[in-house]
């Protein structure tokens, strides 16, 4: 490989940290939508995770995973897993966020802190090896999977105030001439 060709490590890295922040800000631009009181809302009569629950669980999957990532197995002693399922009165709408942004920072204080020799490194989570390219596929698609549990919600919270996150109902070809005008400059 010449020296003045892309590294594809590096472009791996940069790539995943970009998909990570377009799903927080997925998730947050949503959530914005929403009064504080439909954040607690079940879904469902007897169960249902509301958007507070999946805050909680994702910014505690995050902390744990992420903090001294390289270095200490992703299941940290210090989390309750299973506590992240229950809300009690300390759950606050500010103390989820501050909850969502720890986990968040985690992961990105993390990424930022790899290089391309780093991606081939073990890591564990629950004692299960995995490559640096394994863990971050595998967070990033439990992110993904409850960023769009997050919008789901969001959307059936709002209503008909919902404004749409990505193409709106029969917006598609206009917004495919837009993308194509774009790139065809």
């Amino acid at each position: 490989m010449s020296s003045d060709a892309p590294d594809p490590a590096a472009g791996y890295l940069a790539e995943t940290v970009k998909e990570f922040r377009k799903y927080r800000s997925l998730a947050e631009r949503a959530m914005a939508q929403v009064a504080d009181d439909g954040l607690f809302f079940r879904p469902a009569p007897g169960g249902g995770n509301p958007i507070a629950i999946i805050v909680k669980h994702l910014g505690g999957n995050l902390a744990s995973r992420w903090t001294d990532f390289l270095t200490t197995d992703g299941e940290k002693s210090w989390r309750d897993r299973d506590s992240e399922f229950v809300l009690t009165p300390d759950d606050t709408w500010p103390a989820l966020r501050a909850r969502w942004d720890r986990g968040w920072d985690a992961l990105f204080a993390s990424l930022a802190s790899l290089g391309p020799a780093d991606l081939e490194r073990t890591v564990t989570i629950r004692g299960e090896p995995h490559t640096v390219i394994q863990a971050a596929q595998r967070a990033l698609a439990h992110a993904s999977y409850h960023v769009g549990q997050i919008v789901y919600l969001c959307r059936i919270s709002t209503g008909e105030s919902w404004e749409w996150l990505s193409v709106a109902p029969g917006k598609s070809g206009e917004f495919l001439r837009g993308m194509l005008d774009r790139h065809r400059s």
